[in-house]
C-alpha cells in the first residue's frame, strides 16, 4: 500500500510538473529568424535563415518556418542582424529601395550624429533651414522666417567612418521620398541625426 500510494503521489507531481511548464512556456511555433547578417537590398538565400522556437503572440505577425521557399528571394528592407525574427514588415520586393522609399548619403560632423551610430539604426533626421553661420533670411511682415527644423524618420543602411576627407562621416539613409526633396535642399551643416527606439518616432 505505500508503494501504491507513492506511486500515485508521483504521477500528480509529473502532472503538476507539466502543468507548469507548459503554462511558463506557453504555446510555441516554428518561426523564420536571420541566420547571418543580411544588408538592406540583399536578396535571402536559404543560408540566411533558419527555423527557432517562439511564443505564439497576436500582436506580433512572425513568418512560419514552413514559409521558407516563400522568403527566399525577396529582399530586406533593413540591415537585419542574426537571430532577428523575420515579419512580413522587413522583406520588401526584389527591388531596392522598396516604393515609396529612396536612399541619400549626407556628410556629417561629430556632433551632428550619435556616436556609435551603427547600419540598422532608426533616426529622427533635422534638417534646419538656416544653419549656424549661415546668413539669415531677410524677414518679411507677411511670412516671417521659422528656425523650427524640419523632421523626417529614416533608417541607416551604411555609416562610412572614412566619410568625405575632411573630418565629415558620410552615413546613408532610407527614407520616405516624400521627405528625399527637403533633404537634399538642406545646406551644408543643416543636418543633425538623433537615434531613436526602434519602433519608436
Amino acid at each position: 500500500m505505500p508503494f501504491v500510494a507513492l506511486g500515485g503521489l508521483l504521477v500528480i507531481v509529473c502532472v503538476l510538473a507539466y502543468a507548469y511548464g507548459a503554462v511558463a512556456l506557453g504555446d510555441r511555433v516554428q518561426v523564420l529568424a536571420v541566420a547571418r547578417a543580411v544588408t538592406a537590398g540583399q536578396a535571402f538565400t536559404a543560408a540566411d535563415l533558419r527555423p527557432v522556437s517562439a511564443a505564439q503572440d497576436p500582436t506580433v505577425q512572425l513568418i512560419p518556418a514552413d514559409q521558407a521557399t516563400q522568403v527566399v528571394g525577396r529582399t530586406a528592407v533593413v540591415p537585419l542582424l542574426p537571430g532577428t525574427l523575420l515579419t512580413p514588415a522587413l522583406l520588401g520586393d526584389a527591388a531596392f529601395p522598396p516604393a515609396g522609399k529612396v536612399t541619400a548619403s549626407v556628410a556629417v560632423k561629430p556632433g551632428q550624429y550619435p556616436q556609435g551610430l551603427a547600419a540598422g539604426a532608426r533616426v529622427s533626421v533635422y534638417v534646419t533651414a538656416n544653419p549656424a553661420g549661415a546668413a539669415p533670411a531677410p524677414a518679411t511682415t507677411s511670412a516671417p522666417a521659422s528656425s523650427t527644423p524640419a523632421r523626417m524618420q529614416a533608417v541607416v543602411l551604411a555609416v562610412d567612418l572614412a566619410g568625405d576627407g575632411q573630418g565629415a562621416v558620410v552615413i546613408t539613409l532610407l527614407l520616405d521620398a516624400d521627405d528625399g526633396g527637403r533633404l537634399a535642399a538642406a545646406a551644408a551643416g543643416g543636418v543633425v541625426l538623433m537615434q531613436t527606439a526602434p519602433g519608436g518616432s
